[in-house]
C-alpha cells in the first residue's frame, strides 16, 4: 500500500451521536441506576483513633459550617448544594452543576 493511500481515512461525523433517537437524546439512559451521595465532609484518621470513638465522641470534617456539600453519582462529584430541611427529612438544593468536559 503506498503511503498516500494510507494517509487518507474517510471516518464518520461523531459529533451528532450515532444511535437511535435524536442527537443528544438521553431518554434511553432513562431508567439506569444511580447510587447518589452527598459528602459533607471527610476526615483521615488513624485506625487507633477510629477505635477509640463512642456514641457522644466528635469527629471534625475537613469542611466549613455552612459551606455546599458534594453530591456524587457513581462516586463522580456531578453537583454542589446547600443542605436544607424539608419536613421532617433533610435534602440537598443544587447551587452548582460540576461540568466535565469531554475528553
Amino acid at each position: 500500500m503506498s503511503a498516500e493511500a494510507a494517509a487518507h481515512v474517510d471516518l464518520p461525523d461523531l459529533t451528532t451521536g450515532a444511535g437511535p433517537g435524536a442527537p443528544g437524546d438521553l431518554s434511553l439512559l432513562g431508567d439506569v441506576a444511580l447510587t447518589v451521595t452527598v459528602e459533607l465532609g471527610r476526615v483521615r484518621l488513624p485506625l487507633r483513633d477510629l477505635l477509640r470513638l463512642q456514641e457522644g465522641s466528635l469527629v471534625e470534617l475537613d469542611r466549613l459550617a455552612g459551606a455546599p456539600v458534594d453530591v456524587l453519582a457513581n462516586g463522580t462529584p456531578v453537583a454542589r448544594g446547600d443542605v436544607v430541611v424539608v419536613g421532617d427529612e433533610l435534602g440537598v438544593r443544587i447551587s452548582e452543576l460540576i461540568s466535565r468536559g469531554v475528553s
